[in-house]
């Protein structure tokens, strides 16, 4: 486990307590059940940003406090325990990282104090299929005088209804699987042409798919060099791997703790099950998967905190590895409850239906595994 300081400790406990008294499960099951379209609440998202939590990885001349990707990691944390949904994935990590990592100066002066003041919303659209591909961007960005038009489509945009402001990847250059002539557009929601339809994902949070169609940006609207964002993207990318492994490792020890008291708890002929050596071989395994998880995810927070340079092979291994332990958790909170784990009734479907979105997000373990490998030369 890392070693924190005692500013991290401090807001690693104040998360813990704020998200149990004010969004437990059941607040997320009220919000499932009120039929929400964005997905989340919005004066719990103020209560966030009041707390600070918006502005974690924003510097203090912008509003924030510029604590780093770790603390934001542990805040994470806590609210995955919960399934607490938010604009922290998208807002506070994704695209407030974009804008730090290739934002001109207007840009970070526009939009990084309102995501502090949790006044404004952005995300990240970046995949165009149904799996996570961001090199095969077709959506097209054509000069036309001293800006560009976005013609093309995004899909799963986390977010994406509720969101002030896109942080779009288009190709003004090459074709789909070139690396090279993508290029980081921020799009006004309001711009003409851009449509968006919210999408009613199994985890019953807030995504949408876009449809631009000659989409008039300026030139004032891009992030980073043209034709020159894959490498912006990619290190945007990395750092919100990470800050969702950080909220999967959360998710996966509430799903391994609530699982192991049941098995405390519940009583089969005449002796608690957990007392059966094979349930005591898989939480032994439950265990260590998120003890190894842990230690990846903390690794990989760690490392873009340092500007380490093995950062992309980090966030690939803690995406990975977390993604397995929420995997493996989700499955067994469900069967070690038997037949009331199959229920509506009971939080572990809430629980694997999120696990299942979390691993698909920014790519699965699949693909992290075969990045990671390719990054070590294999």
């Amino acid at each position: 486990m890392a070693v924190l300081n005692e500013e991290q400790s401090m807001i690693r406990d104040g998360a813990k307590s704020w998200v149990q008294e004010r969004s437990p499960v059941t607040a997320f099951r009220k919000l499932r059940d009120g039929g929400s379209n964005e997905g989340f609440d919005r004066k719990v998202w103020a209560e966030m940003a009041e707390m600070g939590w918006s502005g974690i990885l924003i510097p203090e001349e912008f509003g924030g406090t510029g604590l780093g990707y770790l603390t934001l990691g542990l805040v994470l944390e806590e609210t995955g325990r919960t399934l607490t949904a938010s604009p922290l994935i998208s807002t506070a990590l994704t695209a407030t990282t974009a804008l730090l990592l290739g934002g001109t100066a207007e840009q970070k002066k526009t939009w990084l104090p309102k995501i502090a003041e949790g006044k404004a919303i952005g995300t990240l659209a970046v995949d165009e299929g149904v799996h996570h591909a961001p090199e095969k961007i077709a959506l097209k960005a054509e000069k036309r005088g001293a800006g560009y038009v976005l013609n093309g489509k995004k899909s799963f945009v986390l977010d994406g209804g509720a969101a002030d402001f896109f942080i779009v990847a288009a190709r003004t250059s090459g074709t789909p699987g070139d690396k090279d002539g993508i290029t980081l557009f921020l799009v006004d929601t309001k711009a003409n042409g851009l449509s968006r339809q919210t999408v009613k994902s199994i985890d019953n949070r807030g995504v949408a798919n876009l449809t631009f169609a000659n989409v008039e940006v300026g030139g004032d609207a891009v992030l980073g060099p043209v034709g020159g964002g894959f490498a912006i993207l990619e290190a945007t990318l990395d750092r919100a791997r990470a800050g969702l492994a950080a909220e999967m490792l959360g998710q996966a020890v509430q799903s391994f703790e609530t699982t192991l008291d049941y098995l405390k708890t519940r009583v089969q002929f005449g002796q608690p099950i957990g007392t059966f050596q094979a349930l005591q071989h898989r939480a032994a395994r439950m265990f260590t998967d998120l003890e190894l998880a842990r230690s990846c995810v903390e690794a990989a927070l760690q490392a873009i905190d340092r500007g380490a340079d093995d950062v992309a092979q980090l966030a690939s291994l803690a995406k990975a590895k977390a993604g397995d332990a929420v995997h493996l958790m989700s499955n067994e909170m469900v069967q070690m409850h038997g037949g009331i784990g199959m229920t509506d009734a009971h939080d572990a479907g809430l629980y694997l239906k999120r696990a299942r979105v979390q691993e698909a997000t920014f790519g699965n373990q699949s693909y992290h595994r075969d990045r990671y490998a390719t990054l070590l030369g294999y």
